[in-house]
């Protein structure tokens, strides 16, 4: 997780992310909460025993989704690191190597580092697991093609790392338009035994019975939630591990407030929820809790 230095609405990012709004705050306000924010989420978190390994923001940048860092890393159970092509000039200033560097020196193993971060010159961009839902178990990346998710991308990426594309567009209502989704974790999360998703963001029905299918096929129980929920961010979720490997649903309170009581008696069938306020965070930014966190799978060192 990257601890907020420059936080603010990112003006290159809002063309076609539509969650983000601006507030009538001074930006000094703006950032003081966002840190707020970032840091009582943070311990949260390390009170269930998630381990979370937290690097400051690189101040001078001007790199204000740099709290989002799952856009432009991802880290798997063979070693190997993917670094993305970003749609946003100002977002790839986020890629670090000293964020690697450091994440080494906190006892993990990096073998390689696939960079598909050439694709930038021909426009194409694939935002890591903001583009790409992994189920890591049964090796299927769940994505919604839009602008910042291209299949040609995606099909390199699940040649390189051995998944399944299951691929779909989905789309969100914006002045009477329907428009692409920017990434597909807004709308979908996936976890061991169950997957959130808005079904009736995916206007093909073909496609829409394809991603019910593959989810169906792998047990996974499916929580459908409304377009409306997606702008609550009830879509961008990610189980993570505590403590004595407890399994835990976490969300920002947005979306916990946003699940009706039966969906969240549904969800804590499958494991115990943990929320935050990261109203800022969204309001500004468009991404929540999911997009907080850049999940580590690398294997321990020795």
């Amino acid at each position: 997780m990257i601890r907020p230095v420059e936080f603010r609405m990112n003006e290159q990012t809002a063309v076609n992310n539509y969650y983000q709004k601006a507030v009538s705050l001074s930006p000094h306000d703006i950032l003081e909460k966002a840190i707020q924010e970032f840091d009582t989420f943070v311990a949260v978190l390390k009170e269930k025993g998630v381990q979370v390994i937290v690097i400051e923001g690189d101040i001078g940048k001007d790199t204000p989704d740099a709290v989002f860092p799952n856009n432009w890393v991802s880290f798997h159970q063979n070693g190997n690191v993917a670094l993305y092509p970003m749609f946003a000039v100002n977002r790839r200033k986020e890629r670090r190597p000293e964020v690697l560097d450091y994440i080494e020196t906190s006892g993990f193993d990096i073998q390689n580092i696939i960079d598909y971060t050439e694709a930038e010159n021909e426009e194409l961009f694939l935002e890591g697991t903001g583009s790409l839902v992994l189920d890591r178990v049964n090796r299927k990346a769940y994505c919604a093609l839009s602008s910042r998710a291209d299949e040609d991308l995606l099909i390199e990426f699940c040649e390189d790392f051995e998944y399944l594309p299951v691929i779909f567009t989905a789309y969100q209502t914006v002045d009477s338009k329907r428009l692409p989704i920017y990434h597909t974790n807004v709308m979908m999360g996936v976890g061991e035994t169950f997957a959130i998703v808005c079904l009736e963001c995916i206007d093909d029905k073909k496609e829409r019975k394809n991603l019910i299918n593959h989810l169906k096929n792998d047990g996974k129980e499916i929580l459908s939630i409304t377009e409306d929920q997606v702008v609550g961010f009830a879509g961008n979720v990610l189980q993570v591990v505590g403590l004595k490997d407890k399994r835990y649903l976490v969300m920002s309170s947005s979306a916990f407030k946003s699940f009706t009581g039966d969906q969240i008696t549904k969800i804590q069938q499958h494991c115990e929820i943990l929320y935050s306020d990261l109203t800022t965070i969204e309001t500004l930014g468009g991404g929540s809790a999911r997009c907080m966190m850049a999940e580590i799978f690398l294997p321990k060192k020795g």
